[in-house]
């Protein structure tokens, strides 16, 4: 049996070979194109894990027969980077690839800069991150984004019956497909994790006996062996969940256990910082506004140390966020009004609201009748806001908390029984 997995075993070695990715890869399109000329840009590849982006990558490096180094972005610093383009400069010209690069703080990617320009390195950067914010304007100024696509149902279906067929250590084997609904919602389009998990359930096939693969043996062999294929965090969505649901509970201690899960895990510190601060405003609110305060500096700070350091700042932030007050007034406020929105479409904005900057709209009405608040007592006056249809509607509801029952006074106050608070 051999120690490479599966999904390497299949790994294509041209772009005919690929599934997935037609846009790109297809005859006369970006990548084909840039491959039969001979000469690729430095580009980056955008998309969910596992659909391709390191396998085009090892594609390019193998058609143009050109040096090719490869750093991941998460064990890699700026002395890596150095020796890479060190090494590219004596061979006239390499291929850099960075895997997960929206991990690079800007130093790291500011490094890149030169080398990118004088054409000594072409980089291919891999990334699952919206590129436009992890990526410094300058690089990404040099570089061809290309986005790819989660694959569809019909693709995993075919590379599992593709891998029956041809891998050589499962074509001798008596398997049936039978049922594949599990390894669609387990693997979530990722290929890797669908190859993984196949590679899991066929080792329970014995030669010259027939294994039929259904959901119930998928879900078995998953809950029983997901160690197995899950070392690099595959339960990454479990564990932010619970990360989430313990903060909200206000239980310190499993928020931390949960965080710890994560960082041992090697997870993003910018993915971590970036849920607290979603967490900050829907689960707290106007209870408490100094945790989103401290939500975003944790974000601001720990996309600039990193790790180790930065497990104390997620620390300091998950423990306070978990033994605040909580409220999600605001996150259901938005929520409501939005379905008010989809509910009754585009209800036109009441004439006294509306912008007057020509003489014609004002002589329509626009504006009339508006009252500005300031040159009244307490900088208040009772006027309508809201579209006639929905006059006197409530999204806000402030929650039970000691700050928002001060917000419920104050607009009981001024806006007494219209709005029932």
């Amino acid at each position: 049996m051999s120690n490479i997995p599966l999904a390497e075993r299949l790994r294509p070695q041209s772009l005919h070979g690929l599934i997935g990715q037609p846009h790109l890869t297809s005859t006369n399109c970006v990548l084909s194109t840039a491959l039969s000329n001979g000469k690729i840009p430095s580009m980056i590849l955008w998309g969910p894990p596992g659909v391709g982006k390191t396998t085009i990558a090892n594609i390019i490096a193998t058609s143009l027969i050109k040096p090719f180094f490869s750093l991941s972005a998460i064990s890699s610093g700026v002395k890596d980077i150095r020796e890479a383009i060190d090494a590219a400069q004596k061979c006239n010209g390499a291929i850099l690839f960075i895997d997960e690069i929206h991990r690079f703080n800007k130093g790291q990617q500011d490094a890149l800069l030169g080398a990118v320009e004088k054409g000594i390195i072409t980089l291919i950067g891999a990334t699952t991150e919206n590129p436009s914010f992890e990526v410094n304007s300058a690089l990404l100024s040099r570089c061809q984004v290309y986005v790819l696509k989660a694959l569809e149902k019909e693709d995993l279906i075919m590379l599992m019956n593709h891998a029956l067929k041809t891998d050589v250590e499962l074509k001798h084997k008596k398997i049936k497909l039978q049922e594949t609904e599990a390894f669609i919602n387990i693997s979530g389009g990722d290929v890797r994790k669908l190859l993984n998990l196949l590679e899991l359930v066929t080792d329970a096939a014995v030669n010259n006996e027939e294994l039929i693969i259904t959901n119930e043996l998928v879900m078995k062999t998953a809950q029983q062996r997901t160690a197995l294929y899950d070392k690099k965090g595959e339960q990454h969505y479990d564990i932010i969940s619970a990360f989430i649901k313990s903060m909200r509970g206000s239980d310190p201690n499993a928020a931390v256990y949960w965080l710890a899960r994560m960082i041992e895990a090697g997870e993003d510190v910018k993915f971590i910082a970036r849920r607290m601060v979603i967490f900050a405003s829907e689960d707290i609110g106007n209870a408490n506004a100094n945790a989103l305060l401290l939500a975003s500096n944790t974000f601001q700070a720990v996309n600039i140390i990193g790790y180790p350091e930065s497990r104390i700042i997620l620390s300091q932030c998950a423990v306070y966020l978990a033994t605040s007050i909580k409220s999600n007034a605001s996150y259901m406020a938005i929520n409501q009004a939005l379905s008010a929105v989809k509910e009754h479409g585009d209800l036109p904005v009441p004439l006294h609201l509306r912008n007057a900057p020509t003489n014609l709209m004002k002589n329509m009405n626009h504006g009339k009748d508006y009252k500005y608040a300031h040159s009244y007592d307490n900088n208040f006056v009772d006027i309508e806001f809201l579209p006639e249809k929905i006059i006197g509607t409530k999204f806000y509801d402030p929650g039970e908390n000691t700050r928002e029952e001060e917000i419920r006074k104050f607009l009981k106050v001024r806006w007494k029984d219209k709005y029932n608070y």
